[in-house]
């Protein structure tokens, strides 16, 4: 071992010599050995001389041939091109044996980063042969290679790790690849005095995101030198001089295209420069090789700050390394781009009818072809091979989506799915297809804002679907038949593969169906992929890209000064949207700008009304009726989600009637809106920060052809910190990284249930099949390691196979977890908690504790985004519980209470007891209920009511205690159809409408059926007529078996030591003793012992019972009994 020790300046090491067999340490004099160097001299492994320092290769050699050289003097060849990458380092000596020379072989490994995420990957080295291996070569997992070491030994800090074994030597010691660990989960302290004074300490299964928004990016070696004599710039200063330069320096110059630089243009072109005059040109920046003593230096760039208002420019420091290198790029980019005039491409298009069968003519929207669709026909008409097509946004990747459709459906008498990423995007493409339906074509529209009708479904020519409506639909037995009949999937977007929120999803689902025999086409359609290639190559088909692009896109990022006080950052950024906006508007162009969130599209849309001489003093933002006029008045539409004029907005805006339009995201998804140019305010996007794909999305909005432009202009407003950061990623483009890591357990899960997967071997199959593996993750550990958690968690069970080897078989709360397509991390941690609380002792601590619980432990109630000044609102309806009647003044949170920390889950929790305790404040349309915007809560408590369904719908499974999971069932329903205001107890009266308007109708049918049913004086479902009511879509038979279904007439009767139920036709009846439980199957009648109370419960531990049918109904003893069997009263 080796260590550096510095001392006057000199470098004096530490040596250390281990025999790891002894095992025992020496010195160099034990050994007889004078210095370092003489160790070196010894054999190496299988006898070889060690070479010299001079000749052990480059200080600083990290691959993992640089690293065995470095340790053994041996420079192994390498299995696969990534070990080429720096960045490797020693882990330790395995007790594998080399397959080759049976020699002994060692473990190194290399952390990196993937989209903010921590992965590791690994090499096994053997030194005597010397070869290198990757653990699928070996057929093993991470475990014989980390040894006793921690899983996250990867990412611990190198010297740490060494200490398990021999060091690289000096030029490799002290290197660290691996990053920073992520911020950790802030932990949400829950606490209810009345149950047992303190819960235990909550964390969501998710990080809290960083703030400081860049673009990520893998670590990367040291960029080459730059050796040419350059001096490019870009300026917007119309007395700008150019200085002195050595002869030969190749000098360019791109500046504004305005009347007052005619005099700057005429100067550089008597002195032979090369210039680029560019419109709306906004950025100031040096990229240069040329020192301050006129000879050549290291490359480096010095960029101006842009300060709307300011007379004068400030310059940065030159900056030299990465940042000069992506700012040499960028400026190559924009340079290149604007080599050529702009032409019109209309000369270019080409009858649809030289390529496309007459037939299908009348299904296309255009009679003519653009280039891109020129080049991409043949390949989707006339070959059944995978196809991923790239092209820039606005080339009309739609077309050829339709063609791809058209053939499988006209010409091969299949079905077809189109995917899209958003519910907007459903509907944007739904109008579009208006068309084929009077043609004779069924297309069914499917996400979560629509109800599906199964037949409906069944019957459909294509399936225009969101990827999580589609995965569900693959998880319906009754649907199975309908999915075979699909000959083609038509995938939008098909870069969201590296998305952490839909990626996950989408790998999983493109893993079933990839392949060469697949007998389900796949054409994925994106216009921002820099690897497709190797996506192409995963699904084994076949690349199609073209940079055609009907108009010519210039983007720039000009830079803003950092500042750690928001309220002057988002200042900052409002005034220059501004200024960018005006010199687009003022030349009778539109603009699309482009917000974080929905408070920074109002406050900048009232800015842009402002600069047009609007009075907005006195205007609150969260005044949407004003805040609508004030901006329609300056002719600005504003789009996001909830805003109730976006589509009035979008009208306008597409007619010229509004010349600017403030956007959130949704817009950039494929909404199709141009504009000429774009721009972009923020870098962060709710709470996460922006990505490439996304903000490539956005630039890609301007210059559409549909708006009339042949050109565009794109800005991001970035700090100056982060400005190189995200040149290099724009110049690189968006790199698709997998992310199924993240939820690797769900989609075992979900493999299972669909019977692909049946045992550890299967797992491992499938796991090939991913391109998470594609990518070279080969550890199979993982995939190992989550059907161990499915196991461990009840969601799976081990059974014997026919070849006496053991099988894994769904159970049924598997089952459930995936059909309703809950997160099982998720699903475990609440099932744990839970498990934990002590029963309570009446239905106000049992709903509070479960809000609170359910509010704190899933990621997308716990980091749902508030905005600063609704904090004190959601502090109020905490402190009073929910309840209208105590939300007054005498609840408001005073003292040191006024500036109280927001809680993980906080805004959810105040929605849900709203909701629970309060259900008559959503009866009516108001846009705000109890001082929260109804846009908020409205998705909260959406995303909340199916982990409460799933709660409750585990009273029959006997896999949650009944307190739970009749309360939780109530809840959920309360949530659901708060529209009617029901109260606590309405559960049951609630799954009657719900069973009796079957679940396709639901929607439409259980108002009424509710309304029928409370007028006519019921607060449960149990009445005796056998005559089905009105409305209701069962038939008289169905109805009947729904009768026997209810627990209406059983007797549920507690005895000393058991409960026992009389008169119910079948279900499980679960007995609990403080939280422990027992399930008992019933038919007719039945009598169940208490469980033994657990130890550490109280003596005086509840005790009880309930029955649940199979169904969904049930009936309790004590307060669950009491309150939950029908409606409370007002």
């Amino acid at each position: 071992m080796w260590k550096a020790d510095e001392r006057d300046g000199r470098n004096s090491p530490y040596v250390a010599v281990v025999c790891r067999r002894c095992p025992a340490t020496f010195t160099l004099d034990d050994l007889r050995l004078r210095e370092y160097a003489d160790l070196l001299q010894q054999p190496g492994p299988g006898g070889r001389p060690a070479p010299s320092a001079a000749d052990r290769g480059a200080p600083g050699d990290t691959t993992v041939a640089g690293v065995a050289q470095w340790m053994w003097g041996v420079r192994p060849s390498l299995a696969v091109a990534r070990f080429a990458l720096p960045g490797w380092r020693y882990l330790r000596q395995t007790d594998l044996c080399c397959p080759t020379c049976d020699g002994a072989l060692h473990g190194m490994t290399r952390a990196y980063q993937v989209e903010g995420a921590r992965r590791a990957e690994f090499a096994v080295v053997c030194p005597a042969c010397p070869a290198t291996f990757t653990l699928q070569h070996l057929r093993i997992s991470r475990r014989p290679v980390l040894g006793d070491l921690p899983v996250d030994a990867p990412f611990e800090d190198p010297g740490a790790a060494l200490a398990a074994g021999p060091a690289p030597g000096p030029a490799a010691a002290g290197h660290d690849d691996a990053p920073a660990p992520p911020p950790g989960s802030q932990v949400a302290a829950i606490r209810a005095g009345r149950m047992l004074g303190l819960l235990p300490h909550l964390s969501p299964h998710q990080g809290s995101g960083a703030r400081d928004a860049k673009p990520s990016q893998e670590i990367t070696e040291q960029p080459p030198a730059e050796h040419r004599l350059l001096h490019w710039c870009k300026i917007t200063n119309p007395r700008w001089t150019l200085p002195p330069l050595p002869p030969g320096t190749d000098v360019r110059v791109i500046l504004p295209d305005g009347p007052e630089f005619g005099r700057l243009r005429t100067t550089l072109a008597a002195a032979g420069v090369p210039h680029r005059s560019v419109a709306y040109w906004a950025e100031n920046e040096i990229v240069s090789t040329v020192g301050a003593d006129g000879r050549a230096a290291p490359l480096s760039v010095i960029t101006a700050l842009t300060r709307p208002g300011a007379d004068r420019l400030f310059w940065r420091s030159p900056v030299s390394g990465q940042p000069a290198c992506n700012a040499r790029d960028a400026f190559e980019k924009i340079w290149d781009t604007h080599e050529e005039t702009v032409t019109d491409h209309r000369s270019e298009l080409v009858p649809a009818a030289d390529l496309v069968p007459q037939a299908w003519l009348d299904y296309l929207p255009f009679d003519r072809l653009n280039p891109a669709q020129v080049q991409a026909a043949p390949a989707v008409l006339n070959s059944k091979r995978h196809l991923v097509i790239t092209a820039p946004t606005g080339a009309g990747k739609t077309v050829i989506g339709m063609l791809a459709v058209l053939r499988a459906i006209l010409g091969e008498g299949r079905k077809a799915a189109w995917l899209v990423p958003q519910r907007s995007l459903t509907d944007e493409l739904d109008r579009e297809l208006e068309g084929w339906r009077g043609k004779g074509l069924r297309v069914e529209r499917l996400s979560g804002e629509y109800t599906t009708d199964i037949e409906r479904i069944r019957a459909a020519d294509l399936w225009v679907a969101t990827t999580e409506k589609f995965e569900a639909i693959c998880r319906t037995n009754s649907l199975q038949a309908a999915l075979g009949e699909v000959g083609c999937l038509v995938v939008d977007e098909v870069h969201l593969l590296g998305s952490p929120g839909r990626g996950p999803l989408l790998e999983a689902l493109l893993a079933r169906v990839r392949g060469v025999n697949s007998p389900v086409r796949i054409v994925g359609l994106s216009a921002t992929v820099s690897n497709a290639a190797e996506i192409a190559e995963w699904l084994n088909g076949r690349l199609i890209s073209t940079a055609w692009r009907p108009s010519r896109l210039t983007w720039q990022l000009p830079a803003i000064p950092v500042t750690p006080d928001q309220a002057a950052d988002n200042s900052v950024r409002n005034r220059l949207a501004v200024v960018l906006a005006r010199r687009v508007t003022d030349d009778g162009g539109s603009v699309l700008v482009f917000c974080g969130s929905k408070r920074n599209v109002r406050v900048t849309a009232l800015a842009l009304a402002a600069e047009r001489g609007v009075d907005i003093r006195g205007v609150d933002d969260e005044d949407i009726d004003r805040v609508n006029e004030l901006c329609t008045a300056a002719r600005i539409g504003l789009h996001y989600k909830d805003w109730e004029f976006k589509h009035e907005a979008e009208a306008r805006f597409r007619s010229r009637d509004f010349d600017v339009l403030v956007a959130t995201t949704t817009v950039a998804a494929g909404v199709n809106l141009p504009a000429r140019a774009v721009i972009v305010r923020d870098t962060m996007v709710g709470r996460d920060p922006l990505d490439v794909a996304t903000l490539l999305q956005m630039f890609g909005r301007a210059g559409r052809v549909g708006a009339g432009e042949h050109e565009g202009w794109a800005y991001l407003i970035t700090s100056e910190v982060k400005r190189a950061d995200w040149q290099g990623a724009l110049v690189d483009g968006y790199h698709v990284h997998s992310q199924i890591h993240a939820t690797l357990t769900d989609h075992v899960l979900a493999e299972v249930v669909q019977g692909r997967i049946t045992s550890v071997e299967q797992a491992e199959q499938w796991w090939k099949h991913t391109l998470c593996h594609h990518q070279g993750d080969d550890d199979t550990e993982p995939v190992i390691e989550a059907v161990d958690f499915l196991i461990d968690h009840g969601y799976l069970t081990q059974v014997p196979g026919n070849g006496g080897d053991t099988r894994v078989a769904v159970t049924d709360l598997g089952l459930l977890t995936a059909r309703l397509m809950v997160n099982t991390d998720v699903a475990a941690d609440l099932r744990a908690v839970l498990g934990e609380i002590p029963v309570p002792s009446d239905p106000d601590i049992a709903e509070d504790v479960l809000i609170h619980v359910v509010a704190a432990l899933v990621p997308e109630l716990a980091f749902a985004p508030v905005a600063d000044f609704l904090r004190p609102v959601v502090a109020k309806i905490i402190r009073a519980g929910g309840r209208r009647e105590e939300n007054d003044s005498s609840s408001a949170v005073s003292g040191l209470g006024a500036a109280r920390t927001y809680g993980p889950g906080d805004l959810a929790r105040a929605a849900l007891l709203l909701a629970a305790h309060s259900p008559r404040l959503f009866t009516r349309s108001f846009r705000f209920v109890a001082g929260l915007p109804s846009s908020t809560i409205a998705p909260i408590l959406e995303a909340a009511s199916r982990y409460f369904a799933w709660l409750g719908a585990q009273g029959y499974l006997g896999t949650m205690h009944p307190w739970i999971a009749i309360v939780a069932g109530d809840i959920d329903r309360r949530v659901r159809w708060r529209r009617w205001g029901p109260r606590r107890g309405s559960g049951r009266l609630l799954w009657m409408c719900e069973q009796m308007a079957t679940a396709p109708l639901a929607k439409e049918f259980v108002p009424t059926l509710w309304r029928c049913a409370t007028e006519s004086g019921f607060t449960s479902p149990d009445w005796a007529q056998t005559t089905p009511p009105r409305d209701c879509q069962l038939d008289h038979d169905q109805y009947i078996g729904l009768l026997r279904e209810r627990t209406t007439g059983c007797e549920l009767a507690e005895g000393l030591d058991h409960v026992s139920v009389t008169d119910i036709s079948a279900g499980h009846l679960i007995t609990w003793n403080g939280r422990a439980t027992a399930t008992t199957a019933v038919i007719g009648k039945a009598t169940a012992a208490y469980p033994p109370r657990p130890p550490d419960d109280p003596d005086d531990a509840d005790t009880g019972g309930a029955i649940f049918t199979k169904r969904g109904d049930h009936m309790a003893t004590g307060w669950l009994g009491r309150h939950y069997s029908s409606a409370s009263p007002y």
